[in-house]
């Protein structure tokens, strides 16, 4: 039956009372109908004896459960646990929610997280019921659902895309998981008026937990936007994606319970993971009940907390784009960094064909100055721009043959800039969704002119760690100053231990109070 978890009087407490904020947290499995919901479908309650728990859907569709057609359960916010959890586990996770199985088998999933495959399947089937090929399966029917409700492809041609090694297997398993076939989800998302958009396009609803404050987190990046790589125009933030197999465009929009989002792909095989960095970037994961639930009983935070329910913490679509753009914004404004970063993506950046078909409109980026220059304007108003994304941000390899006396910085942030490429283009420094975040950090800081503020801060924007403090930004002591308490970073870091394990949300939080 797959593992059961370990509260499922919790579980059914939860699941009574129809408690959205636990959907994606864990699936419930009825025996009687066999089939899978999440815990706030509207449908009745079944009886308590009939009920089994999963951590994953994949879990329960391998106890033998299928989803639930009126709560659709596989198209739920991510659970919160793998992004806040360092773990193998977590790791693992991370990295199958962003396609690595279909890419590259269990294997390169086990050389990217440095284990065998036995002990990675192990550890995945003994604590969530299914090994990384059903997790993966379960991720496939979920893209494949996607692109048969909201493209025209074949399904031949649909099937390969979502990652299946046959028309067969995708058949079965569309059958297996919804309970219907191909045809009939198709004729089903037409008769709801959720026509599909053409092979070019793809509208998604990608969903959250509410509370949702959207204006901050796409203000944060607007702010920030690279020209020619991310547009923001009070509306809608759209960005370019380096994917898999190819470029991509995504715009986000927030709305009513869920932010809408339009794909342009140069491959749809790379869907699973554009949809999990538009998921990254504003993270859509989070479980903002539980971040107010230890923030805002803390006094100091409680008002700022309760004036913004729902803050998240701004993500990142590439971890080696945030790695440049920290170390591009040391020492100098948020303006001067993206103004710096505007410049390598006219010089080094590759342009994307699927701009011209895409229609958009952008801003700028930068993270502040290592142990110097904090977020000291995260409420400002990003300037709107007639131009949209039309460009990819250069690759570390690219920048790693720079001239550095084309840059305009001082000499030894030139160094540090193209000492860090160097290091990410021959994989001695590695940022993705696997990368473990002790030993990313160790292997920034190993480098000259990097220091701990801006290996901190990329795992924060970059790998989405739940519990990263910056006790030496200066945008923190003004924050705190202003808040009556002493803004040193010793006084500053011991304060901050009571706000574990959610530091980043209140890093944010201080950033934004100082708008």
């Amino acid at each position: 039956m797959g593992t059961v978890i370990d509260d499922p009087e919790g579980c059914y407490r939860a699941a009574r009372s129809r408690d959205a904020r636990f959907d994606g947290w864990f699936f419930v499995g009825v025996t009687s109908t066999h089939i899978y919901c999440r815990p706030s479908c509207p449908a009745m309650t079944p009886q308590r004896r009939n009920m089994r728990f999963y951590p994953t859907a994949a879990a329960a569709q391998s106890a033998g459960f299928r989803a639930c057609k009126r709560c659709r359960p596989d198209a739920t916010p991510g659970s919160p646990a793998w992004n806040a959890r360092a773990d193998l586990v977590g790791r693992a996770m991370r990295l199958i929610g962003d396609g690595i199985v279909d890419r590259e088998g269990v294997a390169g999933l086990a050389r990217r997280l440095g284990y065998s495959e036995r002990h990675v399947t192990r550890q995945l089937t003994t604590e969530l019921g299914a090994g990384p090929l059903a997790l993966a399966r379960a991720q496939r029917a979920q893209t494949a659902r996607l692109l048969i409700e909201t493209t025209d492809l074949a399904f031949t041609e649909l099937a390969f895309a979502a990652g299946f090694a046959s028309i067969r297997q995708f058949n079965d398993t569309v059958r297996d998981v919804f309970a219907t076939t191909p045809t009939e989800l198709r004729a089903a998302a037409r008769k709801r008026g959720t026509a599909p958009g053409g092979t070019g396009s793809l509208s998604l609803r990608l969903p959250y937990r509410a509370p949702f404050d959207a204006g901050s987190v796409f203000g944060f990046l607007g702010l920030r936007a690279v020209p020619g790589v991310e547009a923001w125009d009070g509306t809608t933030y759209r960005r370019t994606l380096r994917l898999p197999h190819g470029a991509g465009l995504v715009a986000l929009t927030p709305a009513d319970g869920h932010v809408a989002c339009t794909l342009h792909l140069d491959s749809l095989a790379d869907l699973t993971a554009a949809v999990t960095r538009a998921r990254r970037i504003a993270d859509l994961d989070a479980d903002p009940v539980a971040v107010a639930d230890v923030l805002g009983a803390d006094p100091l935070l409680a008002p700022i907390v309760a004036a913004a329910p729902g803050r998240r913490v701004p993500g990142a679509a590439d971890g080696a784009e945030i790695a440049v753009r920290a170390v591009l914004g040391q020492q100098v404004s948020v303006a001067g960094a993206r103004t710096l970063a505007g410049r390598l993506v006219a010089a080094y950046g590759e342009p994307v064909a699927l701009a011209a078909r895409a229609g958009d409109a952008p801003a700028e980026d930068t993270a502040p100055g290592d142990d110097v220059v904090g977020d000291t304007a995260p409420g400002d108003t990003a300037p709107a721009s007639a131009a949209g994304p039309t460009h990819l941000f250069p690759s570390a390899a690219a920048l790693a043959e720079l001239d550095p006396a084309h840059l305009a910085m001082p000499a030894s942030r030139k160094r540090a800039l193209v000492g860090l490429c160097r290091a990410l283009a021959d994989g001695t420094v590695v940022i993705d969704a696997g990368a473990d975040r002790v030993a990313m950090e160790a292997s920034l800081t190993a480098l000259a002119g990097i220091g701990p503020w801006t290996a901190a801060y990329v795992a924060l924007r970059a790998l989405g760690d739940p519990d990263v403090f910056l006790p030496s930004d200066l945008g923190v002591r003004r924050a705190l100053e202003r808040l009556g308490r002493a803004g040193d970073p010793a006084s500053a870091a011991a304060l901050a231990e009571r706000w574990r394990p959610w530091r980043s949300y209140a890093l944010i939080h201080l950033w934004s109070s100082l708008s």
